[in-house]
């Protein structure tokens, strides 16, 4: 593979269309957290950016060491991605229930941690798509990817908070179904179709 403009497009086509779980999930974590501070807005958009960069390059590492141990990951993929965000919904979920209106439940790290490889861990993938990849193209192609994620998860934050001050304590149950509904989501697209 070339250096090339297509190589820059398609890297960023690639950020776009892997952050989008991110995405959705940034929504939920600013629903439940309409007070959250910038600083940690910054912090939770590079925890997933930090995740989907990481993911593509541990892909093309483990495509380009055996595609036959790929192919056995690639098929648990669907069910970890499930069962971690069906967890933390149906924590948040429970959560928003038990909660009085006024009461904030943070996002804390080890949620943030396992929203990040749940949302990140179908960008393994990627490594498939990257094979013919020198290891400084694959890395560049998942800066990339990191970057878009991080403006795209931003940008879902803010929009989380926006209707988590309108919605209140419905915001933590509605967070914790929108998770639930990627994990689906994600486990269809894997496991069925």
């Amino acid at each position: 593979m070339n250096w090339s403009a297509m190589f820059f497009v398609n890297s960023i086509l690639f950020g776009v269309g892997l952050a989008m779980d991110a995405f959705s999930v940034s929504i939920a974590n600013g629903l439940n957290e309409p007070r959250m501070r910038k600083e940690k807005m910054i912090k939770v958009a590079g925890v997933f950016a930090a995740f989907q960069g990481l993911m593509p390059i541990a892909g093309w590492v483990i495509v380009t060491a055996g595609v036959q141990y790929f192919k056995v990951l690639e098929k648990a993929i669907p069910w970890i991605a499930f069962i971690l965000l069906a967890l933390i919904g149906g924590k948040m979920i429970v959560e928003g229930i038990k909660n009085d209106m006024d009461e904030v439940v943070e996002v804390g790290k080890m949620a943030l941690f396992v929203q990040g490889i749940a949302t990140s861990i179908d960008a393994l993938s990627v490594g498939l798509t990257t094979m013919g990849y020198r290891f400084e193209q694959a890395f560049v192609n998942a800066l990339i990817i990191s970057i878009v994620t991080f403006i795209i998860c931003v940008f879902g934050l803010k929009v989380g908070k926006k209707f988590g001050m309108i919605f209140a304590s419905k915001a933590t149950v509605l967070g914790g179904m929108i998770l639930i509904f990627i994990g689906l989501e994600v486990f269809v697209k894997g496991v069925i179709l």
